[in-house]
């Protein structure tokens, strides 16, 4: 890639688990890159292996500082805005933190896009339909959601609001957006410290204790290999035509969570068991999960022509190798 083709990419959260790998891919196809992460969730181990690498810029700091933000933009071609208060457990315990980073962040990294006329893909997430557990889900899917009093819904509204933001910048404004729902992406360097189910799970199996599975463990969900979503962001950002649109990101190899349980205890030998935990005894009283969540992808198949490579067995493999590695250099 000549200097000319290269583009420079502002990641906000690109220190957090999908945009480390989104970092690397950029690099690796020689563009440059400029980090943004206040380290909350993020960590510098994840991109490590880059800090010295001539087209990255790490700049510690938050999407609510207005002035970091705007100069950032500013410096950059195109930006992509993964940074975001995620997980359930997090934003059951932090609601009102989760909801000023992911709203009042939004709007600050957005409005600075709009200033500077830079294309902007905005990560939403699978949580946007709420408890709608129909399936395939189609981009137009209705949203079904509880009370706002219970605290579970407030990630899903917050994300609602940022893409209609990025929507209303685009068609009043010419904004030029990308809108792009991950469902449950799931890979290396994903932290178990928010509530993620695989690592979790894995790393409890790993540890010799019982694997917690939350209620009764039929409610079904798919897992998509985190470089399997970064392509399909690649592919989104270098296309003309997903401009202004909204696209499903994710596997449609469905399983429960119990058999996803069971599967790992057969690939570890783990022998502590299963243990099944109500969901008032996991987060809160009154909280509500959705039986099934399965994305139909075939807009963004038609578009790019992508489809998921990884199996479930390779999520695993990768995964539990990862814990086995991190246990044994902690025992060091």
């Amino acid at each position: 890639m000549n200097d000319s083709a290269r583009k420079t990419y502002l990641i906000t959260g690109g220190s957090g688990f999908i945009g480390s790998h989104l970092t690397d891919s950029l690099l690796a196809r020689g563009d440059f890159v400029v980090v943004l992460d206040n380290l909350s969730t993020g960590r510098l181990a994840n991109i490590a292996h880059v800090l010295d690498h001539p087209r990255l810029q790490f700049v510690q700091g938050s999407v609510l500082d207005e002035l970091t933000v705007d100069e950032l933009v500013h410096r950059c071609d195109i930006v992509v805005h993964l940074a975001a208060a995620v997980g359930v457990k997090l934003i059951v315990e932090h609601p009102l933190r989760s909801l000023t980073t992911n709203i009042r962040g939004s709007e600050n990294v957005i409005e600075a896009a709009h200033r500077y006329r830079r294309k902007i893909l905005i990560t939403s997430t699978s949580e946007i339909y709420g408890k709608n557990s129909n399936g395939p889900l189609s981009e137009l899917a209705d949203r079904i959601l509880g009370s706002p009093a219970v605290v579970r819904w407030a990630y899903s509204t917050a994300k609602a609001v940022d893409e209609i933001l990025a929507n209303a910048y685009h068609k009043e404004r010419g904004l030029p957006t990308i809108i792009v729902r991950l469902f449950n992406t799931v890979g290396p360097r994903q932290s178990p410290s928010y509530g993620m189910v695989v690592p979790r799970l894995v790393r409890q199996a790993v540890g010799g204790l019982p694997l917690s599975v939350f209620g009764d463990g039929t409610q079904t969900r798919c897992f998509a290999h985190v470089a399997d979503a970064v392509e399909a962001l690649l592919m989104l950002l270098d296309s003309d035509e997903a401009v202004g649109q909204t696209f499903n990101v994710g596997s449609n190899a469905e399983v429960s969570i119990l058999e996803l349980a069971k599967a790992i205890i057969d690939k570890t030998g783990a022998v502590a068991g299963i243990e099944h935990i109500p969901y008032a005894e996991a987060y809160e009283e009154g909280f509500e999960d959705m039986a099934r969540r399965v994305p139909d992808t075939t807009k963004l198949r038609r578009l790019t022509g992508w489809a998921p490579t990884r199996s479930l067995d390779d999520i695993l493999q990768e995964t539990i190798a990862e814990a086995r590695t991190e246990m044994t250099a902690s025992a060091r």
